[in-house]
């Protein structure tokens, strides 16, 4: 496979899983923002900001972080890299020149996508709710994920395809997490309240993982079976060793088509191995926003090391 065809496929899938990030952050901070306020909360809405790495370029375009802006900057704004129409712009891009890579299924579910958000785009601003934004992007992301499962021959395209997605779903469930974190009350004796249980489950909530947590540990939520749910358990779709575990296993199938290791999956399989060794305990010991920096740090190292491997033209 030509690597400009792997590097349209595989960005395909990031943008997809992007868009839908951004969507489930949104519904994160929407939901957070309805709780009673209380002295030493930070603002939610600048939380989130922080979390996705786009506070600098908010803080370009708008004097201050109010909810519609913090909307209007993450659904529509095309400057913004990472907001949703722009995501989905370039997804459908991408999918546009390697055409001929995928079925029609594929295709139809991303176009349809992007011709309904032109419709939203050019509808008056405030027609759409927030919630129903976030619901049709989830929808739509799901829709074009399950046309690539049920349509797409398992060739060396469907490994660049899953690699995107397992890569940035890694990234976006870290992320999420970390949202968490930023609206967490800094004083110690707030934590394991009714409130920091609330703002736990509403992230599952948001990450469509509630009935799972709850199918997969019942009981009372806490902090550390929710941080054990989406890190460590292999059973959550979301969880950070299941993504990386999808990555070793399509850059083992390339190794396998190609006849030749790389460094990115060198880099997969040490990330692997630290995710298998760690514990609950020793993640909060160290710190959960620390432990998530250092794993976004860690799979953007993959991500570079996929793109020198395979996506440049110059495989090694």
């Amino acid at each position: 496979m030509l690597s400009r065809t792997a590097d349209n496929l595989y960005w395909l899938a990031r943008y997809m899983e992007r868009a839908e990030t951004t969507a489930r952050l949104l519904e994160v901070g929407a939901r957070i923002a309805l709780i009673p306020s209380a002295a030493g909360y930070r603002n939610e809405w600048d939380s989130l900001l922080r979390a996705t790495g786009s506070a600098d370029g908010f803080a370009a375009r708008h004097a201050d972080a109010s909810q519609k802006n913090i909307e209007t900057y993450l659904f529509f704004d095309h400057d913004n890299p990472s907001s949703v129409a722009a995501c989905i712009t370039r997804a459908r891009e991408n999918g546009r020149i390697v055409r001929t890579a995928l079925t029609s299924q594929v295709w139809d579910a991303l176009n349809t996508a992007f011709q309904e958000l032109r419709s939203i785009e050019s509808a008056r601003r405030g027609v759409w709710e927030l919630s129903r934004l976030t619901e049709w992007t989830m929808r739509h992301s799901a829709m074009v994920r399950g046309a690539i499962e049920a349509t797409l021959l398992r060739d060396a395209g469907y490994d660049f395809l899953n690699l995107g997605y397992h890569l940035e779903r890694a990234d976006s469930t870290a992320r999420l997490m970390d949202v968490k974190y930023y609206v967490l009350l800094p004083r110690a004796d707030f934590v394991g309240t009714g409130l920091d249980n609330y703002q736990w489950t509403t992230l599952l909530r948001a990450m469509s993982a509630h009935r799972a947590f709850h199918w997969a540990y019942g009981g009372e939520v806490t902090a550390a079976k929710i941080a054990d749910f989406l890190i460590l358990n292999p059973q959550c779709p979301r969880a950070l060793i299941t993504c990386v575990q999808g990555l070793n296993t399509h850059l083992d199938r390339l190794t396998r088509a190609y006849r030749r290791t790389s460094t990115a999956q060198a880099q997969a399989r040490v990330a692997l191995a630290g995710l298998a060794e760690a514990r609950v305990d020793e993640i909060f010991d160290e710190g959960l926003h620390e432990f998530l920096t250092r794993f976004i740090g860690d799979m953007a190292l993959v991500g570079l090391a996929i793109h020198d491997s395979y996506l440049s033209g110059d495989m090694r």
